[in-house]
């Protein structure tokens, strides 16, 4: 008879251990949540946190990766409760901040309270600890069913189940009446041995670019000791220049020593800002492509690699490089910048 798998479920609060309250839905212990059908795994619960992922900030990105990896090597794979909210945001950090994960750490939460009689809390856990026995390092969500790389993932529903997809890649894994069928080849190779490397600047920013953008909002950010901003462009990168010219300012910032990036307010296909005028002013002004990056893999990269303390060049470099599988999954995607 084959032994359980040891499984450790980290839990950090959010929708899936909520409770009513007198301000409405906030998280409690996870402990008190019982999960038919997980009998299977030998489970171990650690309550680590116990905040709406809303809360859920760079220390506790910190906070998670250093429980994983020191908690790791007792367990088969670990599962990590959390909020729907932040999740993609924590799973794509993750994956920045453990490289060479030797298990599969898997993140998972639910759109209703595991009390509720509706809720999908159930199914998705049963998801995340299938992939967490499955052997397959890395870092992923599990939601609806279905697995994806953890910094290719992005919440897109509010409150609909199917609450999660992937972008520019197919998911890794889909559950049926067959169990969990995976795709291995869509799951990077793990680069060395697991460290953990969980620096992080919080001197970063994300902006939408309207139409009419005032350029001097862009400087504020310079003002305010901002050391990176991603700034999520239209269509295939496009940053306006007639009138009101936020290019100009954004070569301004990169003059200043901040690393800015462009990103498409597209979620699929990618960033090529080659194609037209508006995106190559932008590159002429040393501004970064993220490519096919999601808004959400490319933040926390770049807050990632601003935490290395690399030199200028460097920092750069390892920007435009697939380091994860965070970049590069599209078909459209030829390595454009």
């Amino acid at each position: 008879m084959n032994e359980k798998k040891r499984i450790l479920l980290i839990a950090t609060g959010g929708t899936i251990a909520s409770v009513p309250s007198e301000e409405g839905l906030r998280p409690a212990a996870l402990e008190a949540v019982q999960f038919p059908g997980c009998g299977q795994y030998e489970v171990e619960i650690l309550q680590l946190l116990q905040l709406d992922s809303t809360n859920i900030q760079p220390e506790e990105w910190s906070l998670i990766a250093r429980c994983v990896y020191e908690k790791r090597l007792g367990f088969d794979g670990v599962v990590v409760a959390h909020g729907t909210d932040t999740m993609a945001y924590t799973a794509s950090v993750l994956t920045f901040m453990l490289p060479g994960l030797d298990r599969p750490v898997v993140l998972t939460g639910a759109q209703l309270p595991a009390a509720h009689p509706l809720s999908d809390a159930q199914t998705n856990l049963q998801c995340a600890f299938a992939m967490a026995a499955a052997g397959a390092p890395g870092v992923f969500i599990a939601f609806d069913r279905k697995v994806f790389l953890g910094c290719r993932a992005v919440k897109v529903r509010t409150v609909g189940f199917h609450a999660f997809e992937s972008v520019n890649l197919p998911a890794v894994g889909t559950q049926s009446a067959y169990g969990l069928s995976l795709r291995r080849g869509l799951i990077p190779v793990p680069d060395g041995p697991c460290r953990l490397e969980d620096r992080i600047s919080s001197q970063a920013a994300l902006v939408k670019l309207i139409p009419g953008a005032d350029p001097r909002l862009f400087r504020a950010y310079g003002d305010l000791g901002c050391r990176g901003l991603v700034v999520e462009a239209f269509g295939a990168g496009g940053v306006s220049f007639v009138r009101r010219d936020v290019t100009a300012e954004l070569r301004r910032l990169v003059e200043r020593g901040v690393t800015v990036a462009v990103c498409s307010q597209c979620l699929y296909e990618p960033a090529n800002l080659t194609a037209y005028e508006v995106g190559r002013r932008a590159l002429a002004g040393g501004v970064l492509s993220a490519g096919d990056m999601t808004t959400e893999a490319a933040v926390t990269k770049l807050m990632w690699l601003l935490g290395q303390d690399l030199p200028p060049e460097a920092l750069r470099s390892a920007f435009l490089r697939n380091l994860h599988g965070e970049l590069g999954g599209s078909p459209l995607w030829d390595g454009q910048t």
